[in-house]
């Protein structure tokens, strides 16, 4: 049967004891009812929402470790970014399957059940289209079904080297393409693959650097005609370098410019938006839009720090990303994100929202995260209520760091302990079991698959 009984549950309203969770044939819940007496399969543990990961570069996870050495005298994000190109032009499609499997198994352990894939790397190594446009992004499909994780795919539209119309220089030549060539292949991924509950199709124009103004409307006008609530998200005003870059070329800073000129509303995910004004912060939690924070990536880039206390307390929507997954742990994307704004305030406990002395910070962390995730992905993961898919989590009752803990006491351990192996223990994606006692069944098939590809890369 489809259903589970929850020793005890996260729902929206609370904490809850024995509550039965049912869903239909396509994963999503149909009933949820706490103190129930029912009969069904019980699950011992604490069990929570899933949260989706809102922003993901999965051919980056092979190169964690291979950037952490002092190439420049000043390194930063853009010396950095030279070496990802090298990286980047090296991929076939079959080493991105094996890398993204591998990604994904990994999210699914550490507790993410849905992913918001920023895919750039469109054609082949020598700027060619391939015969089918969308090979690189069906393999990210590929990877998803067979791994059981939630899939928000967002082809990203890539132009230019930099602000006004800089030609691309051959690092980027397997990036380019336009707003027709974006919505022709949503067309052709739609056709082939349709989007149903575990599977979500938006788009990504890079970012104001990489796009001008009249391709970023030229694109959000065909994509309305297209699906006018499909999500969008935007890489933004991550370092100072690419704010003062647009000033100089558009007379604003990105993100005022953005929302100036652009109707940005739920729909958008604006990743990083690291520097900001306090007229920008405010004007962006206004607007509904999600703030993509990710924290383990800004802070391995030196990006600098989103300015978190002020958005929580305009009651600004945000969630995390793994970014170019130097970390796929969401407890440390959580973790670190609250440490931030510890070390720029030299206070503690800082994310709290508005009002809300005496509130838990760990518990803050995952409600927003869970809330900002769900917007970002544009599909029903918001949480353990009808009509939400059954994506959950079950932390070991067992593990040292939640012993005697109750409520949120749970999370705050979860975000901030780290001891041995992590309290994630079993995890469901729609409905079905993909981790198992910490175990995908797959896990042992990818380790070969990635090795094998990290062999052929790194020769």
């Amino acid at each position: 049967m489809k259903q589970v009984i929850a020793d005890h549950a996260l729902l929206p309203e609370g904490w809850r004891n024995n509550v039965l969770l049912e869903w239909d044939d396509n994963g999503l819940l149909t009933r949820v009812i706490p103190d129930s007496d029912a009969v069904a399969l019980a699950v011992t543990g604490t069990v929570l929402p899933g949260i989706a990961n809102l922003h993901s570069h999965a051919f980056q996870r092979a190169m964690a470790g291979l950037t952490e050495f002092r190439s420049n005298p000043n390194d930063s994000f853009w010396s950095w970014r030279t070496l990802m190109y090298k990286f980047a032009g090296k991929l076939a499609p079959a080493d991105l399957k094996a890398i993204a499997v591998q990604l994904y198994i990994e999210m699914l352990q550490a507790g993410y059940t849905s992913v918001c894939e920023f895919h750039y790397l469109h054609h082949d190594k020598d700027g060619k289209p391939y015969a089918n446009p969308a090979e690189n992004l069906v393999c990210l499909i590929e990877a998803a079904q067979e791994v059981g994780i939630g899939l928000t795919l967002l082809p990203v539209m890539y132009q230019y080297s930099g602000f006004g119309a800089q030609a691309p220089h051959a690092g980027q030549a397997r990036f380019i393409n336009s707003p027709e060539w974006i919505i022709d292949v949503l067309q052709r991924l739609q056709a082939a693959h349709p989007q149903h509950a575990g599977l979500r199709y938006g788009v990504a124009p890079h970012s104001l650097r990489a796009v001008s103004p009249q391709s970023l409307l030229q694109l959000l006008t065909l994509l309305g005609q297209w699906d006018a609530q499909a999500p969008v998200h935007i890489h933004i005003a991550e370092q100072n370098k690419e704010v003062e870059d647009c000033v100089a070329a558009l007379s604003a800073r990105p993100v005022a410019w953005l929302l100036e000129n652009v109707e940005v509303d739920r729909r958008w995910c604006l990743v990083h938006a690291t520097h900001m004004t306090t007229a920008e912060t405010e004007k962006l939690a206004r607007s509904g839009a999600v703030a993509g924070i990710c924290p383990t990536t800004e802070a391995n880039l030196g990006d600098g720090i989103f300015n978190g206390v002020a958005y929580a307390g305009a009651d600004g929507v945000w969630g995390i990303g793994s970014d170019s997954h130097i970390s796929t742990s969401v407890s440390e994307e959580l973790r670190l994100y609250e440490y931030s704004q510890r070390l720029q305030h030299r206070q503690r406990n800082m994310l709290v929202g508005s009002g809300n002395d005496g509130a838990a910070v760990g518990g803050y962390l995952y409600r927003q995260a869970l809330r900002g995730g769900a917007a970002a992905s544009g599909r029903p993961v918001g949480g353990l209520e009808i009509g939400q898919r059954a994506d959950l989590l079950v932390l070991d009752p067992l593990h040292a760091d939640l012993s005697g803990k109750h409520g949120d006491q749970l999370l705050d351990s979860f975000v901030f302990c780290q001891h041995g192996q992590t309290p994630v223990r079993d995890v469901m994606v729609g409905g079905h079991w993909v981790i198992r006692d910490h175990k995908h069944g797959r896990q042992e098939q990818s380790a070969t698959a990635y090795a094998g590809a990290m062999k052929k890369l790194l020769d």
